[in-house]
Protein backbone atom coordinates (compact mmCIF):
# COMPACT_ATOMS: atom_id res chain seq x y z
CA UNK A 1 0.00 0.00 0.00
CA UNK A 2 1.30 3.46 -0.82
CA UNK A 3 0.86 6.73 1.04
CA UNK A 4 -1.09 8.38 -1.78
CA UNK A 5 -3.79 5.69 -1.47
CA UNK A 6 -3.89 6.27 2.29
CA UNK A 7 -4.00 10.04 1.80
CA UNK A 8 -6.94 9.82 -0.61
CA UNK A 9 -8.77 7.41 1.71
CA UNK A 10 -8.35 9.71 4.71
CA UNK A 11 -9.37 12.88 2.88
CA UNK A 12 -12.66 11.29 1.78
CA UNK A 13 -13.70 10.94 5.41
CA UNK A 14 -16.00 13.53 6.93
CA UNK A 15 -14.29 16.46 8.67
CA UNK A 16 -10.73 15.41 7.78
CA UNK A 17 -7.93 17.88 7.17
CA UNK A 18 -4.31 17.39 6.24
CA UNK A 19 -1.50 19.54 7.62
CA UNK A 20 2.24 19.60 8.28
CA UNK A 21 2.51 20.86 11.89
CA UNK A 22 5.70 18.96 12.75
CA UNK A 23 7.76 18.92 9.55
CA UNK A 24 7.34 18.49 5.81
CA UNK A 25 8.03 14.74 6.04
CA UNK A 26 5.16 13.95 8.41
CA UNK A 27 1.67 14.77 7.11
CA UNK A 28 -0.96 14.74 9.83
CA UNK A 29 -4.61 13.83 9.33
CA UNK A 30 -7.19 15.12 11.80
CA UNK A 31 -10.90 14.69 12.21
CA UNK A 32 -11.82 18.25 13.19
CA UNK A 33 -9.21 18.85 15.94
CA UNK A 34 -8.11 15.30 16.78
CA UNK A 35 -5.20 13.51 15.10
CA UNK A 36 -5.97 10.01 13.88
CA UNK A 37 -3.07 9.37 11.48
CA UNK A 38 0.49 10.61 11.06
CA UNK A 39 2.44 9.48 8.02
CA UNK A 40 6.21 9.17 7.72
CA UNK A 41 7.45 10.01 4.21
CA UNK A 42 11.06 8.99 4.91
CA UNK A 43 12.05 5.37 4.32
CA UNK A 44 11.02 3.08 5.82
CA UNK A 45 7.55 4.46 5.02
CA UNK A 46 5.09 4.04 7.87
CA UNK A 47 1.94 5.43 9.47
CA UNK A 48 0.98 5.99 13.10
CA UNK A 49 -2.60 5.15 14.05
CA UNK A 50 -4.61 5.46 17.26
CA UNK A 51 -5.71 2.10 18.57
CA UNK A 52 -7.60 0.61 21.48
CA UNK A 53 -4.87 -0.56 23.91
CA UNK A 54 -5.93 -4.23 23.94
CA UNK A 55 -6.22 -4.33 20.17
CA UNK A 56 -2.87 -2.51 19.83
CA UNK A 57 -1.10 -5.21 21.82
CA UNK A 58 -2.83 -7.96 19.86
CA UNK A 59 -1.80 -6.44 16.51
CA UNK A 60 1.82 -6.06 17.66
CA UNK A 61 1.94 -9.73 18.57
CA UNK A 62 0.35 -10.86 15.31
CA UNK A 63 2.17 -8.63 12.76
CA UNK A 64 5.89 -7.90 12.73
CA UNK A 65 5.18 -4.68 10.76
CA UNK A 66 3.16 -3.30 13.71
CA UNK A 67 5.14 -1.77 16.57
CA UNK A 68 4.41 0.64 19.44
CA UNK A 69 3.79 4.16 18.16
CA UNK A 70 7.01 5.94 17.28
CA UNK A 71 7.19 9.25 19.22
CA UNK A 72 3.65 8.61 20.45
CA UNK A 73 1.90 7.23 23.53
CA UNK A 74 2.86 3.57 23.17
CA UNK A 75 -0.33 2.41 24.85
CA UNK A 76 -2.70 4.12 22.39
CA UNK A 77 -0.72 4.33 19.14
CA UNK A 78 0.78 1.82 16.71
CA UNK A 79 3.29 2.40 13.95
CA UNK A 80 2.57 0.33 10.84
CA UNK A 81 5.43 -0.26 8.44
CA UNK A 82 4.06 -0.12 4.89
CA UNK A 83 6.09 -3.06 3.58
CA UNK A 84 3.18 -4.87 1.87
CA UNK A 85 3.12 -7.57 4.55
CA UNK A 86 -0.34 -6.46 5.75
CA UNK A 87 -3.38 -6.64 3.44
CA UNK A 88 -4.79 -3.26 2.34
CA UNK A 89 -8.20 -4.23 3.70
CA UNK A 90 -6.76 -4.48 7.23
CA UNK A 91 -4.94 -1.17 6.97
CA UNK A 92 -8.18 0.52 5.87
CA UNK A 93 -9.98 -1.11 8.84
CA UNK A 94 -7.29 0.18 11.20
CA UNK A 95 -7.55 3.68 9.71
CA UNK A 96 -11.33 3.56 10.26
CA UNK A 97 -10.78 2.42 13.86
CA UNK A 98 -8.34 5.28 14.48
CA UNK A 99 -10.71 7.82 12.91
CA UNK A 100 -13.58 6.58 15.10
CA UNK A 101 -11.48 6.73 18.28
CA UNK A 102 -10.43 10.30 17.48
CA UNK A 103 -13.97 11.38 16.53
CA UNK A 104 -15.31 9.94 19.80
CA UNK A 105 -13.07 12.36 21.73
CA UNK A 106 -14.35 15.50 20.01
CA UNK A 107 -16.21 18.07 22.10
CA UNK A 108 -19.99 18.31 21.74
CA UNK A 109 -19.54 21.47 19.70
CA UNK A 110 -17.03 19.76 17.39
CA UNK A 111 -19.26 16.69 17.02
CA UNK A 112 -22.14 18.99 16.05
CA UNK A 113 -19.93 20.59 13.40
CA UNK A 114 -19.03 17.15 12.11
CA UNK A 115 -22.71 16.26 11.85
Amino acid sequence: MDLETIREYCLKKKGVTESLPFNEDSPVYKVVSKIFLIANLIHPISINLKCDPEKAAELREKYSAVTPGYHMNKLHWNTILLDNSIPEKLIFEWIDHSYTLAANHLTKKEKAKLG
